[in-house]
């Protein structure tokens, strides 16, 4: 599964973290909470969880979302360095806005 994936690119690249941020950082209302996580600690902590937990109870998967233009800007000037990460994360969203919410 891709969220298997990315969680090995992550964790290869050094861009897994060991322990949870505190609560409070992972209630941010802004875009990929940018104002109190690191992009990848929202990709790890927020995304992949929330996805995760769509698949497991079949809920509607959300649709029109795009994370790799975001790693993109996030990662200029390491673009090599995180391109497994960048690629997983732009067939996530290729999958997800074929979805339109269905199964």
């Amino acid at each position: 599964m891709l969220l298997e994936e990315l969680e090995t690119h992550l964790k290869a690249q050094k861009l897994w973290d060991d322990s949870m941020p505190e609560p409070s950082r992972l209630m941010s209302t802004q875009p990929f909470a940018s104002d109190t996580l690191e992009f990848h600690q929202w990709v790890q902590f927020i995304m992949i969880p929330s996805l995760r937990q769509c698949v497991e109870q079949q809920n509607p998967l959300p649709n029109k979302i795009a994370v790799s233009p975001m790693a993109v800007e996030m990662w200029k000037g390491r673009l090599k360095e995180h391109r497994q990460v960048i690629l997983v994360l732009k067939a996530i969203d290729e999958l997800l806005d074929g979805h339109h919410g269905r199964h």
